[in-house]
């Protein structure tokens, strides 16, 4: 009996494993996006001890499998031969990076609006593409180590400031410099094991590894990179905000219909001696107190550009899971196209608020809503 299940798990193994090499690209795509999405819904914070441990456990993965393909036992192997071990520590690092990168593709998406920080995004999207169409490359150490030296970056990025509990430029080029030593380690355990091969891409892993080193500083000095581990959960432009004795931030807003969620600007009608209400709640990791800044600006149709009217100062404190509620108020706006910009006390834009404002004599129909 125990020969026989013997010979039916050997049957199904193999029968799995002609089903996989058949449909490879399909069922890579499909794990990748519906691994996009379950990060997207899962992922909360980036200061959890269990999400971080689980990206670390994610590298190394990373580092085993880059490790193993690139040593001289391996050398004349085909990476498609699903008979060889080569074949599936080609396949199980693909979906771990596919893993890391959709997991910086959430967090750094939140952390920014789309029309800032697009350039940096843009850049992580095509990784996290390259990782699923460029699978061919994956058996070349320059490949493996320039997605595995961006995610380290990326990963640094973010965790050095929620170990120092702090952010700032220092933080960053701090955060930079770690990404380096860390890759520089590695690239040592690697030589050890794949000597002529690491010496043949010497070249070119240098200039990638430098290339993505230098261009991620540029981007960050240009404010184009989300100033992650900051986050907008939510912000509104209103007509009134209070706050009752629960701690609830009370506002009313004008009713809305469903097409006015597609609207580039959203219209608001300002009665005359009106105030306007900008409301922002920030997430921050805990123990990180930030300065944030509401900046006000109006288009000038005249010179088309944005005039800044008013900066308002205001502070967040980190730890709170919806965000720390804070608002700005201003008086006597004028009519046209308005936008308030959440930024650091470094300008990074955390996010943006527009509203176009038109002047009515009746106030609108409001309705209350509370901010938790």
């Amino acid at each position: 009996m125990n020969f026989l299940n013997k010979i039916r798990n050997l049957f199904f193994v193999k029968y799995a494993v002609k089903i996989f090499t058949r449909f490879e690209r399909p069922i890579s795509s499909f794990s990748l996006v519906s691994g996009f999405v379950f990060d997207a819904i899962t992922l909360k914070r980036v200061d959890t001890l269990w999400e971080n441990f689980w990206i670390i456990i994610h590298f190394l993965v990373v580092a085993v499998c880059i490790v193993m393909i690139n040593r001289k036992e391996m050398e004349g192997i085909d990476p498609k031969d699903p008979d060889k071990i080569h074949f599936w520590l080609i396949n199980i690092l693909q979906f771990t990076f596919g893993g890391l990168l959709s997991v910086f593709l959430v967090f750094y998406f939140r952390s920014s609006t789309l029309l800032v920080s697009w350039p940096f995004l843009l850049i992580l999207l095509a990784a996290f593409t390259a990782n699923e169409s460029l699978k061919k490359h994956y058996s070349r150490i320059s490949f493996q180590i320039t997605l595995f030296y961006l995610s380290i970056f990326l990963f640094a990025i973010f965790i050095v400031p929620v170990v120092l509990h702090r952010i700032g430029q220092d933080v960053f080029l701090l955060s930079g410099a770690v990404s380096l030593v860390l890759i520089g380690l590695f690239i040592l355990i690697l030589g050890y094991f794949g000597r002529e091969k690491f010496h043949k891409s010497k070249k070119i892993l240098l200039i990638s590894i430098f290339g993505i080193f230098f261009i991620t500083n540029i981007l960050y000095f240009l404010k184009l990179i989300p100033p992650i581990p900051l986050s907008l959960k939510d912000a509104g432009v209103y007509h009134s905000i209070t706050r009752d004795v629960s701690g609830n931030y009370l506002a009313e807003q004008e009713n809305k219909k469903w097409s006015d969620y597609f609207k580039f600007y959203e219209d608001f009608h300002k009665t005359p001696n009106s105030p306007i209400y900008a409301y922002s709640s920030i997430f921050s990791p805990t123990l990180i107190n930030a300065d944030i800044i509401h900046v006000w600006e109006h288009y000038d149709e005249t010179s088309g550009k944005w005039v800044t009217v008013s900066t308002v100062d205001l502070k967040v404190t980190g730890g709170r899971e919806n965000g720390y509620r804070t608002y700005s108020m201003q008086e006597g706006l004028v009519p046209g196209k308005w936008r308030v910009n959440v930024e650091t006390s470094h300008g990074d834009v955390v996010g943006r608020l527009r509203f176009n404002i038109i002047n009515v004599m009746t106030k609108p129909t409001l309705e209350k809503i509370t901010n938790y």
